[in-house]
Protein backbone atom coordinates (compact mmCIF):
# COMPACT_ATOMS: atom_id res chain seq x y z
CA UNK A 1 0.00 0.00 0.00
CA UNK A 2 2.76 2.43 0.94
CA UNK A 3 4.78 1.75 -2.22
CA UNK A 4 1.64 1.98 -4.35
CA UNK A 5 0.94 5.42 -2.93
CA UNK A 6 4.54 6.53 -3.47
CA UNK A 7 4.29 5.37 -7.06
CA UNK A 8 1.13 7.45 -7.56
CA UNK A 9 2.93 10.48 -6.06
CA UNK A 10 5.73 10.07 -8.60
CA UNK A 11 3.23 9.67 -11.43
CA UNK A 12 1.56 12.91 -10.33
CA UNK A 13 4.86 14.69 -11.01
CA UNK A 14 4.98 13.35 -14.57
CA UNK A 15 1.31 14.25 -15.10
CA UNK A 16 1.80 17.87 -14.02
CA UNK A 17 5.39 18.78 -14.88
CA UNK A 18 6.54 18.48 -18.53
CA UNK A 19 10.12 19.05 -17.35
CA UNK A 20 10.20 15.71 -15.49
CA UNK A 21 12.44 13.35 -17.45
CA UNK A 22 13.02 10.21 -15.43
CA UNK A 23 11.99 8.43 -12.24
CA UNK A 24 15.53 8.77 -10.90
CA UNK A 25 15.48 12.55 -11.40
CA UNK A 26 12.03 12.91 -9.81
CA UNK A 27 12.83 10.77 -6.77
CA UNK A 28 16.11 12.49 -5.96
CA UNK A 29 15.58 16.12 -7.02
CA UNK A 30 11.93 17.10 -6.50
CA UNK A 31 11.62 18.86 -3.14
CA UNK A 32 7.83 18.88 -3.28
CA UNK A 33 7.84 15.10 -3.42
CA UNK A 34 10.29 14.89 -0.52
CA UNK A 35 8.10 17.22 1.56
CA UNK A 36 5.00 15.09 0.94
CA UNK A 37 6.78 11.86 1.88
CA UNK A 38 8.23 13.45 5.01
CA UNK A 39 4.79 14.70 5.93
CA UNK A 40 3.32 11.22 5.68
CA UNK A 41 5.89 10.02 8.19
CA UNK A 42 5.31 13.02 10.50
CA UNK A 43 1.54 12.63 10.26
CA UNK A 44 1.79 8.98 11.32
CA UNK A 45 3.58 10.03 14.54
CA UNK A 46 1.13 12.91 15.02
CA UNK A 47 -1.83 10.53 14.93
CA UNK A 48 -0.15 8.47 17.63
CA UNK A 49 0.15 11.68 19.70
CA UNK A 50 3.93 11.68 19.45
CA UNK A 51 3.82 15.39 18.68
CA UNK A 52 7.44 16.26 19.37
CA UNK A 53 8.82 13.60 17.03
CA UNK A 54 6.29 14.67 14.40
CA UNK A 55 7.39 18.30 14.67
CA UNK A 56 11.08 17.38 14.49
CA UNK A 57 10.43 15.52 11.23
CA UNK A 58 8.39 18.37 9.77
CA UNK A 59 10.97 21.01 10.74
CA UNK A 60 13.80 18.94 9.30
CA UNK A 61 11.83 18.62 6.08
CA UNK A 62 11.24 22.38 6.09
CA UNK A 63 14.98 23.00 6.44
CA UNK A 64 15.84 20.86 3.41
CA UNK A 65 12.85 21.61 1.13
CA UNK A 66 11.65 25.11 2.06
CA UNK A 67 8.14 23.69 2.40
CA UNK A 68 6.39 23.76 5.78
CA UNK A 69 3.58 21.26 6.29
CA UNK A 70 2.25 20.90 9.81
CA UNK A 71 2.14 17.23 10.89
CA UNK A 72 -1.58 17.55 11.66
CA UNK A 73 -2.57 18.50 8.10
CA UNK A 74 -4.50 15.88 6.14
CA UNK A 75 -3.32 15.39 2.57
CA UNK A 76 -5.04 13.30 -0.09
CA UNK A 77 -3.59 11.32 -2.97
CA UNK A 78 -1.38 12.63 -5.77
CA UNK A 79 -0.70 16.11 -4.38
CA UNK A 80 1.82 17.92 -6.57
CA UNK A 81 3.85 20.82 -5.12
CA UNK A 82 5.74 22.54 -7.94
CA UNK A 83 8.75 24.75 -7.12
CA UNK A 84 7.52 24.55 -3.55
CA UNK A 85 9.76 27.09 -1.81
CA UNK A 86 7.73 29.10 0.71
CA UNK A 87 4.65 26.86 0.77
CA UNK A 88 2.98 26.77 4.20
CA UNK A 89 0.17 24.34 5.10
CA UNK A 90 -1.49 24.71 8.51
CA UNK A 91 -2.37 22.15 11.15
CA UNK A 92 -6.10 21.73 10.48
CA UNK A 93 -5.83 22.05 6.71
CA UNK A 94 -7.40 19.27 4.61
CA UNK A 95 -6.36 18.70 1.00
CA UNK A 96 -8.23 16.45 -1.43
CA UNK A 97 -6.94 14.35 -4.30
CA UNK A 98 -5.08 15.55 -7.42
CA UNK A 99 -4.36 19.05 -6.08
CA UNK A 100 -1.61 21.23 -7.58
CA UNK A 101 0.14 23.86 -5.43
CA UNK A 102 2.76 26.30 -6.71
CA UNK A 103 5.47 28.19 -4.82
CA UNK A 104 4.69 30.71 -2.11
CA UNK A 105 1.19 29.42 -1.33
CA UNK A 106 -0.15 29.75 2.22
CA UNK A 107 -3.04 27.62 3.48
CA UNK A 108 -3.36 29.32 6.85
CA UNK A 109 -5.65 30.61 9.55
CA UNK A 110 -7.08 34.09 10.00
CA UNK A 111 -6.69 34.41 13.78
CA UNK A 112 -6.01 32.64 17.07
CA UNK A 113 -9.24 30.65 17.19
CA UNK A 114 -9.16 27.04 18.36
CA UNK A 115 -10.35 23.98 16.48
CA UNK A 116 -10.70 23.95 12.68
CA UNK A 117 -9.08 27.17 11.52
CA UNK A 118 -7.48 26.31 8.19
CA UNK A 119 -9.07 25.76 4.77
CA UNK A 120 -10.38 22.57 3.22
CA UNK A 121 -9.22 22.13 -0.38
CA UNK A 122 -11.40 19.99 -2.65
CA UNK A 123 -10.31 17.61 -5.40
CA UNK A 124 -8.58 18.71 -8.63
CA UNK A 125 -7.87 22.23 -7.36
CA UNK A 126 -5.00 24.35 -8.75
CA UNK A 127 -3.56 27.05 -6.47
CA UNK A 128 -1.35 29.61 -8.23
CA UNK A 129 1.95 31.06 -7.04
CA UNK A 130 1.78 33.30 -4.00
CA UNK A 131 -1.91 32.71 -3.31
CA UNK A 132 -3.09 32.98 0.31
CA UNK A 133 -6.14 31.03 1.47
CA UNK A 134 -6.89 32.07 5.04
CA UNK A 135 -9.63 30.71 7.27
CA UNK A 136 -11.83 27.71 7.91
CA UNK A 137 -13.87 27.28 4.72
CA UNK A 138 -13.88 25.10 1.62
CA UNK A 139 -12.45 25.57 -1.84
CA UNK A 140 -14.76 23.58 -4.10
CA UNK A 141 -13.67 20.78 -6.43
CA UNK A 142 -12.03 21.64 -9.78
CA UNK A 143 -11.46 25.29 -8.85
CA UNK A 144 -8.53 27.49 -9.88
CA UNK A 145 -7.05 30.07 -7.51
CA UNK A 146 -5.13 32.77 -9.36
CA UNK A 147 -1.56 33.73 -8.52
CA UNK A 148 -1.22 36.15 -5.56
CA UNK A 149 -4.94 36.00 -4.78
CA UNK A 150 -6.04 36.36 -1.16
CA UNK A 151 -9.07 34.17 -0.53
CA UNK A 152 -11.04 34.84 2.66
CA UNK A 153 -14.35 33.08 2.04
CA UNK A 154 -15.77 29.87 0.59
CA UNK A 155 -15.39 29.18 -3.12
CA UNK A 156 -17.96 27.07 -5.01
CA UNK A 157 -16.92 24.15 -7.19
CA UNK A 158 -15.60 24.79 -10.71
CA UNK A 159 -14.70 28.40 -9.99
CA UNK A 160 -11.85 30.68 -10.99
CA UNK A 161 -10.80 33.18 -8.32
CA UNK A 162 -8.53 36.22 -8.74
CA UNK A 163 -7.70 39.41 -6.89
CA UNK A 164 -7.30 40.83 -3.39
CA UNK A 165 -9.61 39.96 -1.80
CA UNK A 166 -10.30 36.98 -4.03
CA UNK A 167 -13.42 37.17 -6.20
CA UNK A 168 -15.02 34.53 -8.41
CA UNK A 169 -14.72 35.62 -12.06
CA UNK A 170 -15.71 32.33 -13.70
CA UNK A 171 -18.19 29.73 -12.51
CA UNK A 172 -18.65 26.40 -14.26
CA UNK A 173 -16.92 27.71 -17.35
CA UNK A 174 -19.01 30.88 -17.67
CA UNK A 175 -17.59 34.37 -16.97
CA UNK A 176 -19.34 36.48 -14.36
CA UNK A 177 -19.94 40.24 -14.52
CA UNK A 178 -16.97 40.88 -12.21
CA UNK A 179 -14.22 40.19 -14.73
CA UNK A 180 -10.60 40.51 -13.70
CA UNK A 181 -10.14 43.80 -15.57
CA UNK A 182 -13.04 45.26 -13.59
CA UNK A 183 -11.52 44.51 -10.21
CA UNK A 184 -10.59 47.52 -8.06
CA UNK A 185 -7.29 49.15 -9.04
CA UNK A 186 -5.92 51.48 -6.31
CA UNK A 187 -3.76 53.43 -8.79
CA UNK A 188 -6.67 54.12 -11.14
CA UNK A 189 -8.91 54.99 -8.21
CA UNK A 190 -6.32 57.51 -6.94
CA UNK A 191 -6.01 59.10 -10.39
CA UNK A 192 -9.78 59.43 -10.66
CA UNK A 193 -9.94 61.07 -7.20
CA UNK A 194 -7.19 63.55 -8.19
CA UNK A 195 -8.97 64.33 -11.45
CA UNK A 196 -12.20 65.00 -9.54
CA UNK A 197 -10.40 67.37 -7.14
CA UNK A 198 -8.79 69.23 -10.06
CA UNK A 199 -12.18 69.71 -11.73
CA UNK A 200 -13.63 71.05 -8.46
CA UNK A 201 -10.72 73.50 -8.06
CA UNK A 202 -11.09 74.66 -11.66
CA UNK A 203 -14.80 75.26 -11.07
CA UNK A 204 -14.09 77.26 -7.90
CA UNK A 205 -11.44 79.37 -9.70
CA UNK A 206 -13.89 80.05 -12.52
CA UNK A 207 -16.51 81.16 -9.97
CA UNK A 208 -14.01 83.47 -8.25
CA UNK A 209 -12.99 85.01 -11.58
CA UNK A 210 -16.64 85.53 -12.45
CA UNK A 211 -17.34 87.27 -9.14
CA UNK A 212 -14.21 89.45 -9.60
CA UNK A 213 -15.35 90.57 -13.04
CA UNK A 214 -18.80 91.46 -11.69
CA UNK A 215 -17.26 93.57 -8.95
CA UNK A 216 -14.98 95.32 -11.43
CA UNK A 217 -17.89 96.08 -13.74
CA UNK A 218 -19.91 97.36 -10.77
CA UNK A 219 -17.07 99.73 -9.71
CA UNK A 220 -16.60 100.97 -13.30
CA UNK A 221 -20.32 101.71 -13.71
CA UNK A 222 -20.26 103.83 -10.55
Amino acid sequence: MMFKRMKSDIQAVFDNDPAARSWFEVIFTYSGLHAIWSHRMAHAFYRRRLFTIARIISQTSRFFTGIEIHPGARIGNRLFIDHGMGVVIGETCEIGDDVVIYQGVTLGGSGKEKGKRHPTIGNNVVIGSGAKILGSFKIGDQSNIGANSVVLKEVPSESTVVGIPGKVVRLRGKPLDRLSHQLPDPVIDSMKALQHQIEELQSEIADLKGKGQLRQEHVTSE
